[in-house]
C-alpha cells in the first residue's frame, strides 16, 4: 500500500531537464526478461526479442540494431507517441508522429486527429477526433529526447467526446476551492498477467490451479473454537513457485521511472500471476495522467514480452483474490492539526454518496466487492481503522497522529483515474449534504463530527 508523503518537486506536466543518460530500454534489457512458468504451457528458456521467424538471425539483430539506435547525434527531430484511451474507456491507443525539435510543455505540440470510428468514439461520416496534448513523458522504449504524450480527445468543434473523463477532472482541479486544498492522491494499480494463448494466469498450469492463495487452520479450544486465517506464500513471495512476472513488474517499474512517473514502489499479491504497483503521491489532474502513461507503458512491456495485460477486477471467479484500484487522499485540511476530524467529515460524505461513487469505480467490480478477499460488501458502506474490510480504511498512523490520509478501497482496477479522482474531491470538498442528511450518516456510521 502506498503511504501518502510529500509529492515531488517535478509535477510531470512539463518534462524537466535530467543529467541521467537518455538511453532506451535496449535489446540487451528485454533478453533478460525471462518467462518463469511451469512446465505445462510454458516456453522453457525464451527470451523476449524482436520475432522474425522466417528471417536468418542477422536479420533480427539487424532489426534489433534499428531499433535501440540513437538518432539523437543526426537529426534534431524526434518522435512523438500520441495517446489516448479508446472506446471501451479502458483501452489505450497510440500513434506516431515527428517533431521538429525537442520539446518540454504539451503547449508546444500541435493537435493531431484519428479515425473515431475505428476507435468506437465517432460514425463513420464523421469520423475524426481531435487530439488535445495534455501532458509528456520521455519515451523509455526509443529514448533519447523523444517522449511520450498523453491526449484527450475532442471534436472538430471543441465539445469534448463522451470517452473523454479528463475535461470533466480538469474543470474539477482547476476550481479555487479545491486548488487551496492541494488534494494528493497515491493510486495502488493491481493487474494480472495471463498466459497470451489460453487467457490463464501466468505461472498456472494450463486448466489448472496452484496451491491456494489462503490457508485455514481451526484451533479447537475447550470453550470456544476459533477460526485461524493465514495468508499463503505468494503475497511478496520469491522464488520460482511463488513469483510469476517479476521481471516484467521490475522493468515496468525502471521504465515508468525513467518516463518521469512518479511511480513509487511494487510488490506481488495475494493471488499468484497477479502484481501491484503505486504511483503517487501526485497533485489534482497529474495522478490521473501519470496512472494512464504508466499503463500504457506497461501495455508495451507486456507486448514485448508475449503476455497479455488484465485489469479485470475478478479474473479468476472462487476463492482468489480480485484486483482493485485502492485510492490514498488527502487533503491540505486532511495533513495539518485536527485533520482527522476533517477526515472523519469526508468519510460522512463519502457514506451519502456511496452509489454515485460505486457506479463510477469501474465495470464488473460487483463481482470482486463481495465482502470477501479484503473487500466490503458493494451494497454497504463501512469505514474503520486498519480495516481491510471495510470501504474506507484510515492508518494506525493517521489515527495516532491525528491527521493524515483515508484510503479508498472500492475502486476497481479497470477504474478511471480522472473519474475517480475528481469525484473524491468533489465529494469530500465541493459537496455539502443537508444536516438532517449529515446528522443521520454520522449515526449510522458511527461517526462523531
Amino acid at each position: 500500500m502506498a503511504q501518502i508523503l510529500a509529492p515531488t518537486s517535478q509535477w510531470q506536466m512539463r518534462i524537466t531537464k535530467s543529467s541521467i543518460p537518455s538511453s532506451p530500454m535496449t535489446g540487451k534489457m528485454w533478453s533478460s526478461l525471462v518467462l518463469k512458468q511451469n512446465k505445462k504451457g510454458a516456453i522453457k528458456g525464451s527470451k523476449f526479442r524482436v520475432f522474425a521467424s522466417n528471417y536468418e538471425d542477422y536479420t533480427i539483430n539487424r532489426v534489433e540494431d534499428l531499433l535501440n539506435l540513437d538518432i539523437t547525434p543526426y537529426t534534431d527531430k524526434i518522435i512523438a507517441e500520441y495517446i489516448w484511451i479508446g472506446g471501451s474507456g479502458i483501452d489505450v491507443r497510440s500513434k506516431s508522429r515527428t517533431i521538429s525539435k525537442p520539446v518540454e510543455h504539451p503547449s508546444e505540440l500541435p493537435k493531431w486527429n484519428y479515425d473515431g470510428s475505428s476507435t468506437g468514439q465517432a460514425p463513420g461520416d464523421d469520423s475524426e477526433v481531435i487530439l488535445y496534448p495534455q501532458a509528456i513523458f520521455k519515451d523509455p522504449f526509443r529514448g533519447g529526447n523523444n517522449i511520450l504524450v498523453i491526449c484527450d480527445s475532442y471534436t472538430p468543434q471543441g465539445e469534448p467526446i463522451p470517452t473523454n473523463k479528463r475535461h470533466k477532472a480538469a474543470q474539477v482541479f482547476s476550481n479555487q476551492k479545491v486548488v487551496d486544498e492541494v488534494p494528493w492522491y497515491g493510486i495502488e494499480q493491481e493487474y494480472t498477467l495471463l498466459q497470451s494463448s489460453v487467457k490463464w494466469p501466468l505461472g498456472w498450469p494450463v486448466g489448472g490451479y496452484p496451491g491456494p492463495q489462503v490457508v485455514i487452520l481451526f484451533n479447537v479450544m475447550p470453550v470456544q473454537p476459533t477460526m485461524l486465517v493465514f495468508i499463503g506464500p505468494y503475497y511478496c513471495g520469491a522464488g520460482a513457485d511463488k513469483s510469476f512476472g517479476r521481471d516484467i513488474s521490475d522493468a515496468h517499474y525502471k521504465a515508468c521511472l525513467y518516463a518521469g512517473i512518479n511511480i513509487s514502489g511494487t510488490n506481488g499479491e495475494v493471488m499468484p500471476g497477479q502484481w501491484e504497483y503505486q504511483v503517487g503521491p501526485s497533485v489534482g489532474i497529474e495522478a490521473g495522467d501519470h496512472i494512464w502513461a504508466s499503463r500504457y507503458i506497461l501495455e508495451r512491456i507486456t507486448e514485448q514480452a508475449g503476455v497479455v495485460l488484465s485489469l479485470d477486477p475478478k479474473p479468476i471467479e472462487g476463492d482468489w483474490n480480485g484486483a482493485g484500484c485502492h485510492t490514498n487522499y488527502s487533503t491540505k485540511s486532511m495533513r495539518e492539526e485536527g485533520g482527522f476530524d476533517v477526515i472523519k467529515k469526508a468519510i460522512l460524505n463519502l457514506s451519502l454518496r456511496h452509489k454515485e461513487h460505486i457506479s463510477a469505480y469501474g465495470e464488473g467490480n460487483e463481482r470482486r466487492l463481495t465482502g470477501l478477499h479484503e473487500t466490503q460488501n458493494i451494497n454497504k458502506f463501512s469505514w474503520g481503522v486498519a480495516n481491510r474490510g471495510a470501504s474506507i480504511r484510515v492508518g494506525r498512523d493517521t489515527e495516532k497522529e491525528g491527521k493524515g490520509y483515508l484510503e479508498d478501497r472500492r475502486p476497481a482496477s479497470n477504474m478511471d483515474p480522472y473519474t475517480v479522482t475528481a469525484l473524491l474531491a468533489e465529494t469530500t470538498i465541493l459537496w455539502e449534504p443537508t444536516l438532517e442528511a449529515e446528522a443521520l450518516a454520522a449515526q449510522k456510521i458511527a461517526l462523531n463530527v
